[in-house]
């Protein structure tokens, strides 16, 4: 794609849209594109048009008169949350075809081309392809996203049958025209006599955009028109056929196990996973599901992370949009946030107030009334919800709110505000008596490539020796030879001591029972960073810890600490999760989220229902990438736990703001006031 040696290849475009839509014009300049208006001259000159759109012929007619070749740009499979009519996002990817363009049988395309003539049998491209399939399915991810995977599709047995818009470019280039629709229910009702038949819209005509070609009239006897916004892949699984004329959704079909009949020439139809009523002659291949996803989905399109401003693989790419998409579905309806502190609400905002703005409450029956009116759910921070709150809010979700494990640069006592949040409708989960869904999340195990992302993040995590707060830290000093033992201290009001200690609930007992139960150990004390700033309570005087511990260390990083020592005892300490990234033996005194899994020895009794045996990376995968939120500190995007580390390994955390400093410092006069700011 690029000109001669390293310089961009220059892209002469006719259309306003590649000037004026920012996220278009950065895709194609790291694809190595110049993009020019004028003149093409050079002979590594090209012209750039957008498919076959009504502004394609104007380019197409420089080329012809300056003999120059086009490039066609088109959106990728996987787009956005919303159509772009809709108002939706920017693409995630673009197809750039020197050849021709996807939906445009006339001639083949790049991704035609590939799907010719690829050797597709590489197996480590054919694994990422399964793995994707499943993936998508598992997430519920479809070119565009703006579905509720939860609303109900009709009772299986159906004959699915898939509408598009009027006049579409891959209708009028595929071989089709509005008559094949009627021609294609006609065929529908034929070939499944008595069958029940759900005509599909297109989401561009559920939000009001642009026709289709069946509506409400088409409803009669064994033909319904199904509107609502439904889960695609959900919808397929109900289905015994599929019928289209050149939408993705039959492409996605094919990935959910059909063999749809095709009507049209999409890109999908041809290689043999498709019943085809218009064949395309020179498509004689036979491929599997994973070689037609990997040509589609991997090979053929440029994906963008939006993020880390690059292009990126596939799988980056859906790790992008299922973050995008999770917070679009948990936040669509709104939420009234009950009992947030005040320096806590800018953030809070946007992480959850990207859809529709927080409406913050103090009093819990305000907030439940106005979360009824409006039809919102109820965020609740956890360690401060009311116990009025659950015979309030019957028939109104509830949210509970808790920093995620992969939190900042700095410390939440210092009102730095966090990277990651969890929000959990079913319990949190500092909390061993109750079910949480970080628990759910474990019983149910990763998705495909679940555990190889998570391997991959642990190992980023100990490369670049991040922990949960991140503070600028001492070197470790000289340790005491023997077999060394890390204690880390705690927060004793803390929420996790609470609810999920045992009989040791304080430092100095911790310290006891380590001592008692290993005389011969080094043990190393490691007090609480909170406790240390004087933020929340908890310390140890010197000379009681002494009593038992060899050394006290305070300043060092706890990443670094976790490497010099043998094991890690502790009562609830995230600290302890930090451990078992970094292969350390743990024993838990208490009921951390991580204990009870099989993963530590527990000195505490394991609720039953903790009866899953995780590896590692299983449970990595629930706690750091499944249950938490993150939003990038950079660009405001909801996003993977990747990027959060690369912001935390490179030091891209904007600083605080001024008002967040002062309060700061006001907070040192109420050290022992903690509820005043927790």
């Amino acid at each position: 794609m690029e000109g001669t040696g390293n310089a961009p290849r220059k892209l002469y475009v006719f259309s306003g849209g590649f000037l004026t839509q920012p996220r278009i014009r950065r895709i194609l300049t790291l694809a190595g594109y110049d993009i020019r208006v004028g003149r093409p001259t050079g002979p590594a000159d090209c012209i750039g048009v957008w498919g076959r759109s009504p502004t394609a012929p104007r380019g197409e007619k420089v080329s012809d008169w300056t003999d120059t070749p086009v490039v066609r740009v088109e959106d990728a499979f996987l787009r956005s949350i919303r159509p772009g009519r809709a108002g939706g996002e920017p693409p995630l990817g673009l197809m750039i075809d020197e050849q021709g363009v996807h939906f445009d049988s006339a001639t083949p395309s790049a991704i035609e081309q590939i799907l010719a003539t690829h050797p597709l049998d590489d197996t480590a491209i054919l694994d990422r392809a399964r793995d994707g399939m499943a993936r998508l399915k598992a997430a519920h991810l479809s070119k565009y996203n703006n579905f509720d995977p939860t609303l109900a599709v009709p009772d299986p047995g159906y004959v699915l049958v898939i509408d598009q818009t009027r006049d579409d470019a891959s209708i009028r280039h595929g071989g089709a025209t509005a008559a094949t629709f009627r021609e294609m229910l006609v065929f529908a009702q034929e070939e499944h006599p008595g069958a029940r038949i759900v005509i599909k819209t297109h989401p561009d005509t559920q939000a009001g955009h642009r026709l289709g070609h069946f509506n409400e009239g088409h409803t009669h006897g064994q033909i319904s028109v199904l509107t609502a916004p439904v889960s695609p892949w959900t919808l397929m699984e109900g289905a015994v056929g599929v019928y289209t004329v050149s939408s993705q959704l039959g492409f996605e079909a094919i990935m959910a196990g059909h063999k749809p009949r095709v009507f049209g020439q999409p890109f999908y139809a041809g290689w043999g996973l498709t019943q085809d009523e218009n064949p395309v002659a020179r498509r004689e291949r036979r491929l599997t599901r994973a070689q037609l996803f990997a040509a589609a989905m991997i090979l053929a399109p440029t994906w963008y992370d939006p993020c880390r401003d690059r292009l990126c693989s596939f799988e980056e790419a859906v790790d992008q949009l299922e973050a995008q998409v999770r917070a679009f579905r948990e936040d669509q309806g709104g939420h009234v946030a009950l009992g947030m502190r005040l320096w806590k609400r800018a953030h809070l905002q946007k992480t959850f107030g990207r859809e529709k703005r927080l409406r913050f409450q103090e009093d819990p029956g305000r907030a439940v009334s106005r979360a009824k009116a409006e039809g919102r759910g109820l965020l609740v921070w956890a360690g401060r919800e009311p116990d009025s709150l659950s015979a309030l809010s019957q028939n109104v979700p509830v949210m509970r709110v808790e920093d995620g494990f992969l939190r900042s640069r700095g410390l939440g006592a210092e009102l730095v505000p966090p990277l990651s949040l969890v929000a959990d409708p079913r319990g949190i989960y500092y909390d061993p008596a109750r079910e949480s869904d970080l628990e759910r999340l474990v019983a149910a195990g990763p998705p495909p490539g679940g555990e190889v992302r998570a391997e991959r993040l642990i190992a980023r995590l100990v490369r670049f020796g991040l922990s949960k707060y991140n503070l600028d830290a001492e070197a470790v000093p000289d340790l005491p030879k023997g077999h060394r033992i890390l204690v880390p201290g705690q927060v004793e009001d803390d929420a996790s001591i609470r609810l999920g200690a045992g009989k040791e609930h304080t430092n100095a007992a911790l310290l006891a029972r380590v001592r008692a139960e290993n005389p011969d150990a080094i043990v190393i004390y490691k007090p609480h960073p909170d406790v240390e700033a004087g933020l929340r309570t908890g310390a140890v005087p010197e000379t009681e810890a002494l009593n038992h511990a060899n050394i006290i260390v305070r300043g060092a990083s706890p990443a670094a600490l976790i490497e010099a020592v043998d094991e890690v005892w502790t009562i609830t300490s995230t600290l302890g999760f930090e451990a078992l990234l970094r292969g350390k033996p743990v024993t838990c005194l208490g009921m951390p989220f991580y204990s009870g899994w099989g993963l530590t020895r527990d000195l505490f009794p394991t609720p039953a229902r903790r009866k899953a045996q995780p590896t590692l990376a299983a449970f990595v995968h629930a706690a750091l990438i499944a249950y938490p939120r993150y939003m990038d500190p950079v660009t405001g995007l909801p996003c993977p736990p990747e990027v959060i580390v690369d912001r935390l390994a490179h030091r891209e955390i904007p600083a605080m703001g001024k008002a967040n400093r002062l309060l700061s410092k006001l907070q040192g006069l109420f050290a022992s006031q903690s509820w005043l700011w927790r």
